[in-house]
């Protein structure tokens, strides 16, 4: 069992010879020219833990995954993913363009033990991205087709937890075991570590371009006093500055605004009223003013220019701040760090990661991103493959997935 939440994983069945289904998340970046697959972070992620393990224990390995979203560029194919699963498993891994006709079936029922079959990609079907309860989703045709063959059913995709779709829930009244993957016990460990038990003190780094949900999370972590301290970066620092009276220039505003975050202002703030000491803004900014990285004090605006980073003195405050700390969290960059000349803040606030000898967590795309392309990646006490995931559970504690996996993995 999962301490903290209840959950059965992988220590608590039997998997020999038996048929196992492992709901997995392989959905990656994919270059739009020419279709390849740019990342393999998940898969690796899934095929060094997970799969790993059920294949050397001689099970039958069947994965269900999905890439992109119907109408979207990189909703394509799981045989490229396929291929790369087979780097891990040389000659142990079957691709069928069958989501569960009677192609995908046929290869289920024969495949052996310590194999691994890879099934179509299971958004293919517009059945899967349907918002439904477990029990609705058990009687849809994905699990009265796949269901009987499965006695052990794992869920291994946490990107994906906070979304109740077929794949991850709707097995779980059906099969006689529902279970978590070790990439899932290993992001609930360490969420549970940072969000109901953070070593003090504890620094939330707070960035990048998606600001939609900061009240929540300023709500939540500073509410619940999960955090000691929140700092902020990006284009949340922007539309916290915006919402406390700072002037940014219109053309910053104007970015706000086409993103549709200046209907979060009012709210904003009244929680920068009620958490001034602890939620953290940039004290100067650098701009891009004719190519050129140019710091201005918050005090000194409005300037010219679209606002890429915060500016060193603020970097150096945020520093003292992690270095200090027991336990620090981070989803989102302070700047464009894609750009050498605004990289700045956000590899400082890595360092000072790093250096501080806490407990760090990262997570969001392009947090991942800049941690990889600024070499910091293997320094991160964990690395987390959620997005949309690891913010809900930041701010609820939970996800529907998860508590799939408490109702249903306690009964059987």
């Amino acid at each position: 069992m999962l301490e903290g939440f209840g959950i059965k994983t992988l220590d608590d069945v039997d998997v020999k010879g038996k048929t196992v289904g492992v709901r997995a998340d392989f959905n990656s970046p994919i270059d739009p020219k020419t279709g390849k697959l740019l990342d393999y972070t998940r898969i690796t992620a899934h095929a060094e833990t997970t799969i790993r393990e059920l294949v050397e224990k001689k099970a039958k390995v069947v994965v269900i995954s999905h890439q992109g979203r119907k109408g979207d560029p990189d909703f394509t194919s799981l045989r490229e993913h396929a291929e790369i699963l087979e780097r891990y498993f040389p000659g142990r891994v079957r691709f069928v363009p069958d989501v569960f006709g009677d192609k995908a079936v046929e290869e289920i029922r024969s495949i052996k033990e310590g194999e691994i079959l890879v099934l179509e990609n299971v958004r293919y079907w517009d059945g899967e991205t349907k918002n439904a309860s477990p029990e609705e989703h058990s009687k849809s045709e994905l699990v009265a087709r796949l269901a009987p063959f499965f006695e052990v059913y794992v869920v291994d995709a946490f990107s994906a937890a906070h979304r109740p779709h077929a794949s991850l829930v709707g097995f779980a009244p059906v099969v006689k075991h529902y279970v978590a993957g070790r990439v899932m016990e290993r992001e609930l460990r360490a969420l549970y570590r940072v969000r109901n038990n953070p070593e003090r003190p504890c620094v939330y780094v707070i960035g990048g371009a998606k600001a939609e949900d900061t009240a929540e999370i300023i709500k939540s972590v500073l509410g619940e006093n999960i955090a000691d301290k929140i700092l902020t970066g990006g284009l949340v620092a922007n539309l916290l500055l915006h919402s406390a009276g700072y002037n940014i220039g219109l053309e910053n505003v104007k970015i706000l605004e086409e993103k549709g975050f200046l209907s979060l202002e009012k709210e904003l703030k009244i929680l920068l009223d009620k958490y001034k000491d602890r939620v953290l803004l940039p004290v100067d900014l650098a701009l891009d003013i004719d190519g050129k990285r140019v710091e201005v004090e918050v005090s000194r605006l409005p300037a010219r220019g679209i606002i890429k980073d915060i500016g060193t003195k603020t970097a150096d405050l945020y520093s003292g701040l992690i270095k200090n700390a027991k336990t620090v969290v981070m989803n989102g960059p302070m700047g464009i760090f894609e750009d050498d000349r605004f990289s700045i803040g956000t590899k400082k606030v890595f360092e000072s990661m790093v250096s501080s000898g806490a407990f760090t967590l990262i997570g969001g795309g392009h947090t991942l991103a800049a941690a990889d392309k600024l070499g910091f990646s293997e320094k991160i006490s964990h690395v987390s493959t959620g997005g949309g995931a690891l913010i809900e559970f930041l701010i609820k504690g939970t996800l529907p997935v998860v508590e799939v996996l408490k109702k249903y993995g306690q009964t059987r």
